[in-house]
């Protein structure tokens, strides 16, 4: 069995093993990591041989950490990469080069359709009617999308939503508010198989599955890195936060909403829970602007997802696609039967 794991921000690694009698045998550590002393690769594989094939992640780190020697040092991997490549590999994960990745952008959709939209194209992922894809959202309409789990009167101040003219809808996936505007944020799905994320857990596939868009971010002059456990960041401050959920139809969806140039003053009217994240920051103007990737960069909002699409393409290969007129009208059903009820809107108090 073969099994891979980039570091998010560190190296690669790469693990070969045999399983027999229930207990992993032959094993075999390699990757583009530093690692001294030179026996201490010895030493780790030895540490796995032998191990139950049923062991879990902190097993095998646990047992890789007490196999090394204390001098050893470990540069751009760890025990714990270790055991996610191993587990990676006794689960048959897939890797990025595995799939014919697709990239959707251009139409702009309602704020609902957006919901009904991510829930239909991952299911076709999982199902197989559809490559795996990368698709970046375009807005016709100001909204604000909660979490699965929030609570619409904790998190939306609905008097002021309404002045402002924005739609308030609930997505599948968990995590915080997202204020959107037209051209005022960059909000990007993958629609994967799960086996593309088998054998990690939320927190290592959260950064695994955004690499791509801090290498992106790198390009623009960005010093972006991953914060976890979802948060997209900087050393002037936050870009971007993620959310994900993994479907019992063998598909994972990961969305992400980094900012470009939001009102932050219009945000914190709208958003409850955003006027005390402005006050934790020190923020006193109301016409403070949140606007990492403007301020940053200098380029549009166009030559950014340009240079997003360029580095994905660059790293995993990809081609242009689009939503099928099959597609729209699953979502459309989805609109009508769940995203645009009061029951599924209103489902927590």
């Amino acid at each position: 069995m073969h099994g891979e794991f980039k570091v998010p921000g560190g190296k690669l690694v790469v693990v070969d093993l045999d399983v027999e009698q229930g207990a992993i045998a032959n094993f075999r550590l390699a990757g583009d990591f530093f690692l001294e002393p030179d026996s201490a690769l010895e030493a780790i594989n030895s540490a796995v041989n032998g191990l139950p094939d049923t062991s879990d992640a902190k097993r095998i780190a646990a047992a890789v950490r007490a196999a090394l020697p204390d001098d050893a040092l470990l540069l751009g991997f760890s025990a714990e990469s270790v055991a996610v490549a191993v587990r990676r590999s006794l689960a048959r994960a897939t890797n990025w080069g595995d799939y014919n990745w697709q990239v959707i952008h251009g139409t702009a959709y309602s704020p609902v359709m957006q919901m009904a939209l991510d829930q239909v194209l991952a299911e076709e992922v999982g199902a197989g009617r559809r490559e795996p894809t990368l698709r970046l959202w375009e807005w016709d309409a100001p909204a604000v999308v909660i979490g699965s789990f929030q609570s619409v009167k904790n998190e939306v101040d609905l008097v002021n939503a309404d002045k402002h003219g924005f739609t308030v809808v609930r997505r599948i996936s968990g995590g915080g508010a997202m204020f959107m505007e037209a051209g005022t944020a960059i909000t990007y799905s993958i629609y994967a198989p799960s086996d593309l994320v088998e054998g990690m857990t939320f927190a290592d596939s959260y950064a695994y599955l955004d690499e791509w868009v801090i290498v992106a971010l790198k390009n623009l002059g960005i010093d972006a890195s991953y914060q976890p456990l979802n948060d997209i960041t900087s050393p002037s401050g936050k870009i971007g936060g993620a959310a994900q959920k993994r479907l019992g139809t063998g598909a994972v969806l990961h969305h992400v909403t980094m900012s470009y140039d939001m009102d932050g003053d219009k945000m914190v009217q709208v958003l409850r829970i955003g006027r005390e994240k402005m006050s934790d920051k020190g923020t006193k103007s109301a016409a403070k602007r949140v606007d990492p990737l403007r301020s940053q960069t200098g380029l549009s909002r166009s030559a950014i997802i340009d240079q997003m699409v360029a580095t994905f393409t660059g790293l995993y290969g990809s081609t242009p696609s689009s939503v099928t007129p099959d597609e729209l009208e699953k979502a459309s059903l989805l609109v009508v039967e769940k995203f645009g009820t009061e029951g599924w809107l209103q489902r927590v108090p």
